[in-house]
């Protein structure tokens, strides 16, 4: 029995703006023990995506994180996923595009994220219902 993104995602979505700076986005991020944020820019690319990672990559690149804005470090290229695929279309996703977050889009607009680790939790929670046994 397939498992869906519906049953996977997290509704629980910040979304935030672009001129929100960095530190700002890592507090909202930490105070919701998430690892992203949706960015909603009206004025440029629509619906974007900000991850602890790009986070972490421009701390590390020596930038200063209440100067940088989220503008700056959103992946504006997302890939989006519907309640209705299945938890292996977007393992797929994810795989070819290198990602560890889908933003999960209905007819009104994000209503989701869906992890990697969303999908192991429900994965690794199917097989011990199924009885499967670790090898």
């Amino acid at each position: 029995m397939p498992m869906y993104v519906k049953d996977a995602m997290s509704t629980v979505v910040l979304t935030i703006g672009p001129t929100h700076t960095l530190r700002q986005a890592a507090q909202l991020m930490a105070a919701r023990r998430i690892g992203s944020a949706v960015v909603l820019d009206s004025d440029n690319s629509g619906i974007g995506i900000l991850t602890e990672r790009d986070i972490l990559n421009s701390l590390g690149a020596g930038e200063n994180p209440d100067r940088e804005t989220v503008h700056a470090h959103t992946t504006p290229d997302v890939v989006f996923a519907a309640p209705d695929w299945t938890l292996d279309d977007a393992a797929d996703a994810m795989v070819r595009g290198g990602f560890r977050h889908l933003i999960v889009l209905n007819d009104h607009g994000p209503v989701g994220v869906v992890s990697v680790r969303d999908i192991i939790r429900c994965w690794s929670t199917a097989g011990v219902r199924a009885g499967a046994v670790p090898a």
